[in-house]
């Protein structure tokens, strides 16, 4: 029904359709600050875990796979523009972390990343999600631009796959930094909006990543590689560490399992 639905529009509008539905549960996950002022620390824990487990499964299902299997199918050497996107991906992460200053999730003020700053946490707070949001922005758009190409591997099934799973892990993501702010005293409308507002770029990195593959056809392989390596050094750089701060490392644990399973599952069964 979906795919029926989105079928007849170009693959930038099917992106922009699909990462407004990631950012909209974003924003969902958001409101729940109207209704509660503090949410327990494990929950918090395995919402993040359930994030990676996602971000990881995509990371395979969704992109390193298909980017393999086109270069197969074009008598290429198969692992090559895999690997040279993965690490790409992952080496614009790492300067992107060095360069914008950024706070994650429940670190003190005094460990904040990037170029120094007297910005307020909050801003802070909100541009580290918003780096971890680039990413699956460009997945998603990148993804739908190669279903449209009609490239082996890629459908537009498995892009609403990755649609669906990136939105669901986009819940407690928008919850995730919205309530902490509640906490600070932060009044609820603007904790709200800038729980929503860490995932606006999202429809942005969708389009542009859309557009590009649509007009560069043989960066395909690489630009789903790189959306993988930029995801995987989000999990491992921000959401692992995040989760180890307390006592609940069982429980992320346990969150990212039932995140890997929920994503594969979406992309064996959609894709």
């Amino acid at each position: 029904m979906i795919e029926e639905f989105l079928a007849p529009y170009p693959p930038y509008m099917q992106a922009l359709m699909a990462t407004t539905f990631t950012w909209l549960l974003t924003a969902a996950g958001a409101s729940l600050v109207f209704f509660f002022k503090t949410m327990r620390r494990s929950v918090l824990d395995g919402a993040l875990g359930f994030t990676g487990g996602v971000m990881i499964a995509a990371s395979y299902w969704s992109l390193l796979a298909p980017a393999i299997e086109m270069t197969e199918n074009k008598g290429g050497i198969a692992w090559l523009p895999a690997a040279i996107g993965f690490v790409s991906g992952a080496l614009f992460l790492f300067a992107l972390d060095k360069i914008m200053p950024h706070l994650h999730i429940n670190f003190k003020t005094d460990q904040s990343e990037g170029i120094k700053t007297n910005w307020h946490k909050t801003t802070l707070l909100v541009l580290a999600i918003t780096m971890h949001n680039i990413p699956e922005g460009l997945a998603v758009g990148v993804l739908f631009g190669a279903a449209a190409l009609g490239i082996d591997g890629a459908n537009i099934g498995a892009a609403i796959a990755l649609a669906i799973g990136i939105g669901i892990q986009n819940f407690p993501e928008g919850l995730a930094v919205s309530m902490p702010l509640r906490r600070q005293g932060v009044s609820r409308f603007k904790s709200f909006w800038y729980g929503q507002l860490s995932a606006i770029v999202e429809p942005v990195a969708g389009v542009l990543g859309a557009v590009a593959v649509m007009q560069f056809e043989p960066i395909l392989p690489y630009a789903l590689s790189f959306a993988a390596g930029a995801m995987i050094y989000v999990v491992i750089e921000e959401v692992v560490p995040e989760t180890q701060q307390d006592k609940y490392t069982d429980v992320a644990t346990i969150g990212f399992i039932i995140g890997f399973t929920v994503m594969m599952i979406l992309d064996v069964a959609l894709g």
